[in-house]
């Protein structure tokens, strides 16, 4: 049984550690940012450290470490820095993701396989990590996989096989490994997140022609804004969803409701 905490405190991160991949700018940059407001300490990994100690700046709760989440080595180093600074890790988002070939024919299996190492075998990795680390707080562990509309619906017709095939797997590995871990008090979770515009949708949105296919095709007629899964977020990391675990929570504007 777990008992209820004061409203006011229901999505407090004091005192937790949290981890964010692909940190360094979009939707990771913003989780950072997001953790550290609700107090948690974040370590903040991305391949690009120059950007990652820009945006330490911008609050103290955020410690940068260069990252290449297709490493193991580098993966283990991660979860290593911020248990040897903290003694704890909370909570993990795995948001790391590379977008592979548009069109299917022109993807190489080699090509497949490399999007897969990055967008589902390295979130298995860092999850089975964390989960594996010292519950130190007694507070259970949350882990947030960031797939994506396209690992629910087809992308069809901008295509990606491999991104969406490792979206949809991940998908897949958030259930299973929510029913292995949840006597374990972790709690794996996925978060799916629509149109938003980030460095990886510029080319989508500064095209007339693929905004309006956007808003055509969007319930709410418009593409979305980072600050708009602040609250998605917040609510699968905290002890707001203590009774949440293998599931998919999707914002997208009303996307995959037609």
């Amino acid at each position: 049984m777990s008992a209820p905490r004061p409203v006011a405190e229901l999505f407090s991160l004091e005192g937790r550690t949290a981890i964010v991949t692909g940190a360094s700018a979009g939707l990771g940059a913003r989780f950072t940012s997001v953790l550290a407001q609700a107090g948690a300490t974040v370590f903040a990994a991305a391949r690009r450290i120059d950007r990652l100690k820009d945006l330490a700046d911008s609050h103290a709760r955020i410690h940068p470490v260069a990252c290449d989440v297709s490493q193991e080595a580098d993966r283990l180093r991660l979860t290593d820095t911020a248990l040897a600074a903290t003694g704890r890790i909370d909570i993990l988002v795995n948001n790391a993701a590379t977008s592979g070939e548009t069109r299917a024919e022109d993807e190489t299996p080699e090509d497949f396989a490399d999007v897969l190492g990055v967008n589902l075998v390295a979130p298995f990795h860092l999850a089975r990590l964390v989960a594996e680390s010292p519950d130190a707080g007694g507070t259970g562990k949350s882990v947030i996989n960031v797939s994506s509309i396209l690992g629910l619906v087809s992308a069809a017709p901008l295509g990606g096989a491999s991104y969406s095939a490792s979206k949809a797997g991940l998908i897949g590995l958030t259930r299973e490994l929510a029913g292995q871990w949840g006597g374990a008090g972790v709690r794996v979770n996925a978060l799916a997140p629509g149109w938003f515009r980030t460095e990886m949708t510029a080319e989508l949105f500064g095209d007339e022609r693929s905004r309006r296919w956007v808003e055509r095709n969007t319930l709410l007629r418009r593409g979305g804004d980072g600050h708009e899964l602040d609250g998605a977020l917040l609510y699968l990391a905290s002890d707001a969803s203590t009774y949440c675990t293998g599931q998919v929570l999707t914002v997208d504007g009303g996307w995959t409701a037609r």
